[in-house]
């Protein structure tokens, strides 16, 4: 008689791992790389490197204490890494990034169990970090290509709290801001790259941008407002880089679309009537920490099951 393993579910396999997942990922943040380094110079590109190494280090010197697994192979650290550098502006000292790659690692992921488990995405709660604890570092923006310029011609503000008009030109595709924020041309790019390999859906991004577009020219915004409050800030890198995180974001369509409609009604909210410039942080933070309650409320029920009835 033939025996046959009983396994739990799910019992349908994919040729699609964590790895190449992250892998996808990578290549599709390799544009935004290529494109900081040429707008901010190398010290840019060593941001990257650095808490991309100090990523996979944090995870892997854990790991080693507390006996787990190893994971570092399925590049879920890496990608983190690249995540916090394009959240940090590019003249932050080194020290506070390995300070937030940490944080990133450690406290946000492992000791909640490890990839899959954390609550928040880890690099946006690393930045948050950083912002309140080194807010003056965290706030300092230099100019698109300030490496080439006079040492007191190089600060600058962002989009978003200058007072001088951007060209919508500029903030395609060079403005002042975190180093990941810096070429939305080449975000696009990526997030059309992940799109197209079905890494991630359509929804969040859509509905995060179209939120934010919608309440801006709703609230009395021009055409060319509308315009910049979608490529100002980080909105682009956050609606498909960081909103589409598979461990913190909901797992169903509709709880998608309920997500990302919060994020970009928060974002909006922050942005116009908080004391801070940007939200987009915060926003997708505080969907994370939702997300739980969106998922039950758009649990599906099989088809032709009854409720159980309550007992007396």
């Amino acid at each position: 008689m033939t025996n046959y393993l009983v396994e739990p579910a799910p019992h349908i396999k994919s040729k699609i791992t964590t790895q190449k997942v992250m892998l996808h990922v990578i290549i599709a943040l390799l544009p935004s790389v290529i494109a900081s380094a040429y707008i901010y110079g190398l010290r840019a590109l060593l941001m990257v490197v650095i808490c991309s190494a100090c990523c996979v280090l944090a995870e892997l010197v854990f790991e080693k204490i507390t006996k787990r697994p190893r994971t570092i192979s399925d590049l879920s650290a890496v990608v983190t890494g690249i995540l916090l550098a394009f959240n940090l502006p590019p003249t932050l000292p080194f020290y506070m990034a390995v300070i937030g790659s940490i944080v990133a690692i450690v406290a946000v992921k492992q000791l909640f169990g490890g990839i899959g488990q954390n609550f928040a995405n880890p690099a946006i709660t690393a930045r948050i970090v950083l912002m309140l604890s080194f807010s003056s570092y965290m706030t300092t923006w230099v100019k698109p290509f300030y490496y080439t310029m006079s040492a007191d011609a190089v600060s600058s503000a962002t989009p978003l709290v200058s007072e001088e008009p951007v060209e919508l030109f500029d903030l395609f595709f060079a403005k002042s801001g975190c180093i990941g924020e810096c070429c939305n041309a080449a975000l696009i790019l990526g997030g059309i790259y992940l799109i197209c390999t079905r890494i991630i859906t359509p929804v969040v991004p859509i509905a995060y941008i179209g939120t934010v577009a919608l309440l801006t020219w709703v609230s009395g915004g021009s055409h060319v407002d509308v315009i910049s409050q979608i490529l100002s800030g980080g909105l682009v890198l956050g609606a498909f880089f960081m909103a589409t995180d598979y461990a913190t974001t909901p797992i169903r369509t509709n709880g998608k679309l309920i997500f990302a409609v919060g994020c970009g009604l928060l974002t909006f909210v922050i942005r116009n009537y908080g004391s801070m410039p940007e939200g987009v942080s915060y926003s997708i933070l505080i969907m994370n920490i939702i997300t739980p309650y969106i998922d039950k409320l758009t649990v599906s029920h099989p088809f032709g099951a009854k409720k159980e009835a309550k007992k007396s």
